[in-house]
C-alpha cells in the first residue's frame, strides 16, 4: 500500500524564496512594544470598506502593530499594483512572487474608498514591480490624479519603489502628479543593504528623493529607517547627513519587527530613550519633521504630522 503526501494543493508557502533560510531567534517582545489586538467598531467599519472595493492595504500585507489604532480612525494605507512584490528584502512581510498584470479599474475604486472613508490625508505605497516597463510609475500617477478628481480636498502622500534600472520618465511622472508628500525609505544603513535590502541601491534611493527636489522644490519630502537590525548609532545620523543633503524634510525611525523566523532576527529592541535621542540629534540637522519611537511606521498618524509638517515650513520661511 502507497501513502501518497500531496504537496501541491496546499497552502502555498508567503515567502517560497526564503523556505531554504534557516530560522532566526525571534526575541521577546519589551513591554513597550505591546499593542491591544484590533477588533474596535471603527476598525471593522475600515475593513469593511477595504474588503467591498477589493483593496490590498500595507496595514495587513506588512502585518503592522498599528492597524487596530489607525483602522479605528479610518485610516488605512492602500498599497496598489497587487498584493505580490517582485523582490524579497530580508525585513519585509509582503509576499514575494510574479506579480498579476496591473488592474486598470484600481485607480478609480481606490479612489471611490478614499472618499467613502472621508479621508483628509490618505497615504498610498506600492509592491516593487520591477515586471514592468516603467515600474509601475504611469499606474501610480493615475491613482494619485484619480483621487484628486474624486476629492480635490484630500492631500496626498506617497511611498513609491526606487524605479531602480527604470527610465528617469518613470520617476518624473510620479513627481509630475504632485502629491503633497513623496516618502521614499531608505530603511537602513548602506552597509546592511546587501542582507537587508538586496534588491535596491542606497544611493540610487538617496538620488531618487534628490530629484523630487530638483524637479518640483515645492514638494515635500520624507524618508525612512528601521533601528535594531545591527546598524551603529554613527551609521543612522550618517544617514541622516546624506537625506539632508538631498534635502529630506521629513523622517521618521520605528523599531525593526522580524515577521517570520526566515526574514532577518532582530539585533536588539531599541529603547524609546535612544529614539527620543535620535530625535533631537535630527531636530539640530534640520529636519522639519521628526517622529521617531519604536512604534513609528512610515504612514502611522501620517495626517497629524503633514499638518506640523507645513507649520513647520511656515514657520522657517517666516524667521527667513
Amino acid at each position: 500500500m502507497a501513502t501518497v503526501i500531496d504537496t501541491l494543493t496546499g497552502a502555498r508557502p508567503r515567502h517560497p524564496e526564503k523556505q531554504a533560510r534557516p530560522d532566526t531567534p525571534v526575541l521577546r517582545k519589551p513591554e513597550w512594544l505591546r499593542v491591544r489586538a484590533p477588533g474596535s467598531e471603527g476598525y471593522n467599519a475600515t475593513r469593511a470598506i477595504v474588503k467591498e472595493h477589493g483593496l490590498t492595504t500595507v496595514c495587513e500585507e506588512a502585518a503592522c502593530p498599528n492597524i487596530g489604532e489607525c483602522w479605528t480612525q479610518s485610516h488605512a494605507t492602500m498599497m496598489i499594483m497587487g498584493e505580490v512584490c517582485t523582490r524579497a528584502c530580508a525585513f519585509c512581510n509582503v509576499a514575494t512572487g510574479k506579480p498579476d498584470a496591473l488592474d486598470p479599474t484600481e485607480p478609480q475604486r481606490v479612489a471611490d474608498a478614499v472618499a467613502k472613508m472621508g479621508l483628509k490625508h490618505v497615504v498610498i505605497t506600492s509592491v516593487d514591480r520591477d515586471d514592468l516597463a516603467d515600474g509601475g510609475a504611469a499606474h501610480f500617477a493615475a491613482v494619485v490624479l484619480a483621487i484628486r478628481a474624486a476629492t480635490p480636498d484630500t492631500t496626498i502622500e506617497i511611498l513609491t519603489p526606487d524605479f531602480l534600472r527604470k527610465p528617469a520618465s518613470a520617476a518624473e511622472a510620479v513627481i509630475d502628479a504632485r502629491p503633497d508628500v513623496f516618502n521614499h525609505n531608505l530603511e537602513t544603513v548602506p552597509r546592511l543593504y546587501l542582507t537587508i535590502r538586496p534588491g535596491a541601491r542606497y544611493y540610487h534611493s538617496l538620488r531618487l528623493l534628490e530629484r523630487v527636489k530638483e524637479r518640483d522644490p515645492t514638494r515635500f519630502t520624507k524618508s525612512g529607517l528601521m533601528v535594531g537590525l545591527g546598524e551603529a548609532k554613527e551609521e543612522v545620523m550618517q544617514v541622516m547627513d546624506d537625506m539632508r543633503s538631498a534635502g529630506v524634510d521629513f523622517l521618521t525611525i520605528g523599531q525593526y519587527l522580524q515577521p517570520t523566523r526566515k526574514h532577518a532576527a532582530v539585533d536588539r529592541f531599541v529603547h524609546p530613550d535612544e529614539f527620543k535621542a535620535y530625535e533631537e540629534i535630527a531636530r539640530a540637522k534640520g529636519f522639519l519633521m521628526v517622529s521617531a519611537s519604536p512604534l513609528t511606521r512610515s504612514s502611522h498618524h501620517a495626517g497629524e504630522d503633514f499638518a506640523r509638517l507645513k507649520a513647520a515650513r511656515l514657520a522657517k520661511d517666516a524667521a527667513r
